[in-house]
């Protein structure tokens, strides 16, 4: 499994399409400000749309807001926005659409979907906007072919639709990652870490097996390099320490084990890389403001109807 992988295996990530608009200028669409771990998304199918921060997105654009922040996307704001409404008839999405005679855009909006605790860590890694271009970019026909696929199976409803749809869906967050991750960082954090290639033998090492003993000489070692050049990068690419970064992905890999499995929490202490169970009750709970025990209840808990 490769390093991205292995990292976004570490955290339950749900992706959600929710509703497909067809409009015609001028319109405005506002979205929320939406609970922590609710990331929403939108793919521009076809035409034009503008940010209100006054980026303008064309087709093949994809927007995300990791931290939920309320936005708006419109059209030709100066003049006087059509009304939005809910078109009527058998849809697999909503289909949201208005009476405006200008310019036609195409949207699909959803919803990446984290578990807030867990994926805090990783949450904060993100910026406050990501803006994937699959324009001009051929290293990114698989996105620009999956987008094209939801654009088809979006437009009318057909037998089996629904369950396409959720099969695409569940694919498009790691390729959003994997593109925006090929694109120029701005900022540290666990995605930076990961576009160090440098790094990655010992960052995969980690996440490959982060019960193991990594001590700072193991690490540098496995990247060939000095133990002080080594965390010279290594903070410099994550913001953090690279013992701060090994908890993080021990503690991950303890809630995911919590939450998915029956081991035993001796077990799940040593695989985590603690020999003590009470060592790694100490840790866990610093690290998610509740004990593994009640972690584990809440997580395999029926949830609501």
């Amino acid at each position: 499994m490769d390093t991205l992988s292995r990292l976004l295996s570490l955290y339950g990530v749900s992706t959600a399409l929710t509703v497909r608009c067809r409009f015609g200028a001028p319109w405005v669409l506002d979205h929320p400000q939406q609970q922590t771990g609710i990331a929403p998304y939108h793919l521009i199918l076809s035409g034009e749309a503008m940010l209100d921060s006054g980026r303008r997105l064309q087709a093949g654009d994809i927007v995300v807001f990791p931290q939920g922040y309320g936005h708006q996307l419109h059209m030709n704001q100066q003049g006087q926005a059509s009304p939005l409404h809910e078109l009527p008839g058998e849809h697999v999405l909503r289909l949201i659409g208005n009476d405006g005679d200008g310019p036609a855009t195409e949207i699909l909006c959803g919803e990446f979907r984290f578990d807030a605790r867990a994926s805090a860590t990783l949450l904060r890694a993100l910026p406050e906007l990501m803006v994937v271009s699959c324009a001009g970019r051929p290293e990114l026909d698989g996105l620009r072919a999956l987008l094209a696929m939801l654009r088809v199976e979006t437009d009318s409803l057909r037998p089996g639709s629904a369950l396409l749809l959720s099969h695409l869906a569940s694919a498009l967050f790691a390729l959003v990652m994997r593109a925006w991750l090929e694109q120029p960082l701005p900022a540290p954090g666990l995605f930076g870490l990961l576009a160090e290639r440098r790094l990655a033998a010992a960052v995969d090492g980690m996440l490959a097996a982060p019960g193991q003993a990594w001590t700072l000489e193991r690490m540098a070692a496995a990247c060939n390099m000095a133990r002080a050049t080594f965390v010279r990068l290594f903070v410099r690419a994550a913001g953090a320490a690279p013992g701060a970064v090994l908890l993080h992905l021990r503690m991950a890999h303890g809630a995911r084990l919590l939450a998915q499995s029956a081991l035993p929490m001796a077990e799940v202490a040593e695989a985590t890389g603690y020999q003590s169970e009470a060592a790694f009750n100490r840790v866990f709970k610093r690290s998610y403001g509740i004990g593994p025990g009640q972690y584990r209840r809440q997580e395999k808990a029926p949830s609501a109807p």
